[in-house]
């Protein structure tokens, strides 16, 4: 059986889908999986997997529709089964499954505008459910696939390499963080795709973490984000103007994790390198203001959720719609009143969970 699994709505969701590539493994041992993606990161990791054969890279984003239509049609007729990655409910998504011509075309019917984005292009379908993780789904789509229940879902996967950790132990030496040092990663971005920049804790208020993270612990504080986001690293550093502050720019997604791998706790918004880091089995705070929580929680790491927990939330379910807001006091109040004190009480203790406390005295 030739299966293409179609990865294409980022790296955070290309990960989600990591444990049900293991699965379809171990039910059809001589199954060929190939993927398709079109974000550098998501290749750089899928390429690396072990059970992934082959993966196939399009620029659908900046190629013009021409070049696009042909490079999907290329793919026509070679595989017996094409699978979407959850979620993936857009309608350019499903075009492209039905025209590579597969037998089987799996994918989630959506419980919101299924329809309008020719979900019924999908021939092997189940119905959403918004009380399940992105995991869990993708992992009863490869159950419908095969028939066979899984146990107990696997961690998701992130192959790190040695020259990723030879990378890291430069890197390290080179800004002279040493064994005993306290080091809290962040991430401050998040993808503005569909106004989901509004998903942001403000950089202000990173930077004022930051600072009470050097005052009371001495901390050495990373900065993580792609080169899109150097902008709002250099935000936060200016800031805090200490020299216990280092902006990661390292050129991979592999590298830096790498590097993330040192941290005795990472502090993100919900975003691709939340689950990066999840995959790295890291301590975990994450900040969640309109998004449903079961989706996104990381998986199988230890993690604590900072959120106001208001009414009107979560308000962001998926929909290829752009996020927005319908509170009439405060847009979007979930995060922009969400304070620094909150998350760094939640932050210290995760620390003290884990034991890290000759770290903080």
């Amino acid at each position: 059986m030739k299966i293409l699994v179609i990865a294409l709505s980022g790296i955070g969701d290309a990960l989600m889908f990591t444990p049900s590539i293991l699965k379809l493994k171990d039910d059809i041992p001589d199954c060929d999986i190939d993927a398709l993606v079109m974000f550098n990161g998501v290749k750089e990791i899928y390429v690396k997997l072990p059970h992934i054969r082959k993966v196939h890279f399009h620029d659908f984003l900046n190629s013009n529709k021409l070049d696009s239509l042909l490079f999907v049609l290329s793919l026509y007729k070679k595989y017996d089964v094409v699978i979407n990655v959850y979620p993936a409910n857009r309608k350019e998504y499903n075009l492209i499954s039905w025209l590579t011509g597969a037998k089987t075309r799996l994918a989630v019917e959506y419980l919101r505008q299924d329809k309008s984005n020719w979900g019924s292009l999908n021939n092997l379908r189940i119905k959403e459910d918004d009380s399940l993780h992105n995991v869990e789904e993708n992992i009863r789509m490869c159950e419908k696939l095969t028939g066979e229940k899984v146990e107990e879902i696997p961690p998701l996967q992130f192959p790190v390499d040695k020259s990723d950790l030879v990378y890291a132990g430069d890197y390290f030496a080179e800004n002279g963080i040493k064994e005993n040092d306290l080091v809290i990663g962040f991430h401050a971005g998040c993808s503005p795709l569909k106004n989901h920049d509004k998903r942001r804790w403000e950089p202000e208020k990173f930077a004022e973490l930051g600072k009470l993270f050097i005052e009371k612990f001495n901390a050495r504080i990373l900065l993580f984000g792609g080169p899109e986001e150097r902008n709002l690293k250099t935000r936060i550093k200016d800031v805090i103007n200490s020299s216990r502050v280092i902006s990661v720019n390292s050129l991979s997604i592999s590298k830096s994790a790498g590097v993330m791998m040192r941290c005795n706790l990472f502090i993100t918004n919900d975003s691709s390198l939340m689950h990066v880091a999840a995959a790295l089995k890291l301590n975990i705070v994450v900040i969640i203001g309109p998004t449903n929580k079961n989706y996104i929680s990381p998986w199988k790491t230890n993690y604590k959720i900072v959120s106001l927990n208001l009414d009107c939330s979560p308000c962001f379910y998926y929909s290829p719609k752009p996020l927005t807001c319908s509170r009439t006091d405060v847009k979007f109040k979930c995060i922009k009143e969400l304070s620094v004190n909150l998350v760094f009480e939640k932050a210290k203790e995760v620390l003290e969970a884990k034991k890290v406390n000759n770290l903080l005295n």
